[in-house]
């Protein structure tokens, strides 16, 4: 386990706006996206990428011995451009041409399209059977790598992420790490209300996984957790990270209505407003 300095947590925090930042600029650009998910992952993108995974560089996005990642709810996307771009992965300058005709950022990350990204994803359910996939064959290669995935709580309605998390677990996947972005809607409301899967830490477990809850915006939560894994030798890992939808941008955040989010000037001015103040406030 890594435990943060306050140091350091205040360096991640800063990260943190400033990707909260990119995510606003490239969905000004597209005049509308899914912002929602994009901000309530955002922490856990901010440890994840500037803590806890090794082996990533922009100069050789394939190298053998690096860590996977994986946006399962590929509609998140938002985030994973933010940081990809402000790692050095490619340009700001693409942010402009996002959802535009043959952009190289689309409404779902696009393997063949950016360095960086790991699998096309999107279609729901589908990112955790790939990673199980990865999982299973780096440990037939005998590799250090491990595989983190995060989800949304709205795609675990869709079965084969409960044939993957079955297979997971038979294959004794201690090198898969998912975390399941609890902000509690999705694109129909409340997802309780859609598809209620509680106790969901038990299901998990009852699969074979062993699980955690944290608080997903709480950076030396997430380092501490994630850096933690596997949980127990043979067993692959599961983070319950509660969280809110569009974390960050007041009159969003917590709403289904921040899910797919269509853009308007005067809101975006508000929600620059909002995102200066915090960086301000933490010395950025």
């Amino acid at each position: 386990m890594y435990k943060l300095t306050d140091a350091e947590e205040l360096e991640l925090k800063k990260r943190a706006v400033q990707l909260r930042k990119n995510v606003l600029a490239i969905i000004k650009a597209g005049d509308a996206g899914h912002i929602g998910g994009a901000l309530s992952a955002t922490e856990l993108m901010t440890a994840l990428y500037y803590k806890v995974l090794k082996n990533i560089d922009p100069k050789n996005p394939k190298r053998e011995d690096r860590d996977r990642f994986l946006m399962s709810a590929g509609h998140k996307c938002l985030i994973v451009y933010a940081v990809l771009a402000e790692l050095g992965f490619f340009s700001k300058d693409l942010f402009s041409t996002y959802f535009k005709l043959n952009s190289k950022l689309p409404g779902h990350p696009d393997m063949h399209k950016l360095p960086g990204i790991e699998s096309n994803t999107g279609s729901l359910g589908h990112g955790l059977p790939i990673a199980v996939g990865m999982a299973v064959g780096l440990n037939i290669d005998k590799s250090s790598s491990k595989v983190y995935v995060i989800m949304g709580d709205g795609e675990l309605g869709e079965g084969t992420n409960w044939e993957a998390a079955a297979a997971a677990s038979h294959h004794k996947t201690d090198n898969l790490v998912v975390m399941v972005d609890r902000n509690k809607f999705q694109l129909g409301g409340k997802t309780n209300d859609v598809m209620n899967f509680e106790p969901l830490a038990d299901k998990w477990k009852a699969f074979g996984w062993s699980t955690r809850s944290i608080d997903g915006h709480n950076l030396k939560e997430i380092v501490d957790t994630l850096t933690d894994a596997p949980f127990e030798k043979g067993k692959p890992s599961l983070i319950i990270c509660n969280t809110l939808k569009a974390k960050g941008i007041s009159f969003l955040q917590d709403t289904a209505a921040s899910h797919y989010w269509k853009v308007s000037p005067e809101q975006v001015v508000q929600a620059e407003k909002e995102l200066d103040a915090v960086a301000k406030e933490l010395g950025a």
